[in-house]
């Protein structure tokens, strides 16, 4: 059952210290964070970094992203690695320097790992004007990324029995919701947000042969204020972190391969 920690935010103002509330709650832990250098990833290790004693792993897609704001929030204790979800092969790669890096730790495992990395491209494309390489390249980040993350991370025995993995979808991903919108938009990244759905179904019962204690879930952060929500964005970084993180942190055996909303709401499929 789904434990929620009730947050109050400030109404206006916000600052990295009231963040803390949520963070500071929690024993230290070791997070894994894709896609860090900014929008919602970027949020998460700042809410996290707050916490010192956190180890943070943040990913990014390569070392000539622009990485200041990502400088800016970092704790001493976090750790920027190199992991392009859109490659398999820098994956792999990831895998191994965070094994090199967790070794330093005393063998420790990953406690918490956010799948957030994603991208949602030609927008514009609707049902009736798919084309192969928009549909290739919304699975092949959003989708195989997230699988083939999970899949290396285990591989290194870098997975925490107890492991939490949240992978992010989003409410388009949902097809009963989908059904009330109208007119429909972004049809590709809604077809692999629903992939996302069905690989944490499946990942919730396939990691439970190693990681008996695992719980898999996945969660749409609202219509967030970040470079992809675009315009008519409602929601705010911090909202949609903090909400989520009080998911995350109060889940238990009983969530495993649920979908919920950044609120701590089940969604429908």
């Amino acid at each position: 059952m789904l434990r929620m920690l009730i947050i109050d935010f400030p109404a206006v103002t916000h600052s990295t210290e009231a963040s803390a509330v949520q963070v500071l709650r929690f024993e230290m832990a070791i997070y894994c964070v894709t896609g860090a250098n900014r929008g919602l990833g970027l949020e998460f290790v700042r809410q996290l970094a707050v916490n010192k004693d956190n180890i943070i792993l943040a990913t990014v897609r390569n070392n000539a992203a622009d990485l200041a704001d990502l400088k800016a929030v970092a704790s001493p204790s976090t750790h920027v690695l190199v992991c392009d979800v859109g490659s398999p092969d820098t994956i792999r790669s990831f895998a191994s320097e965070a094994a090199r890096l967790l070794e330093k730790q005393g063998g420790r495992r990953i406690d918490y790992l956010l799948n957030v990395a994603g991208v949602n491209y030609a927008p514009e494309l609707g049902s009736l004007s798919i084309n192969q390489d928009a549909l290739n390249t919304n699975m092949r980040i959003n989708v195989v990324g997230p699988a083939k993350v999970v899949e290396f991370l285990l591989e290194k025995d870098l997975l925490s029995p107890k492991v939490r993995i949240l992978n992010m979808t989003s409410g388009l991903g949902s097809m009963t919701k989908s059904l009330a919108i109208k007119p429909r938009k972004c049809a590709v990244y809604s077809i692999s947000k629903a992939g996302v759905n069905m690989l944490t179904v499946h990942q919730s019962e396939d990691l439970k042969a190693k990681l008996p204690s695992v719980v898999v879930i996945t969660v749409d952060p609202g219509w967030v204020k970040t470079r992809m929500g675009g315009e008519g964005a409602e929601i705010e970084p911090r909202e949609s972190i903090s909400g989520m993180l009080n998911i995350i942190h109060g889940v238990s055996g009983e969530d495993n391969g649920k979908f919920f909303n950044y609120n701590g709401s089940e969604q429908p499929w």
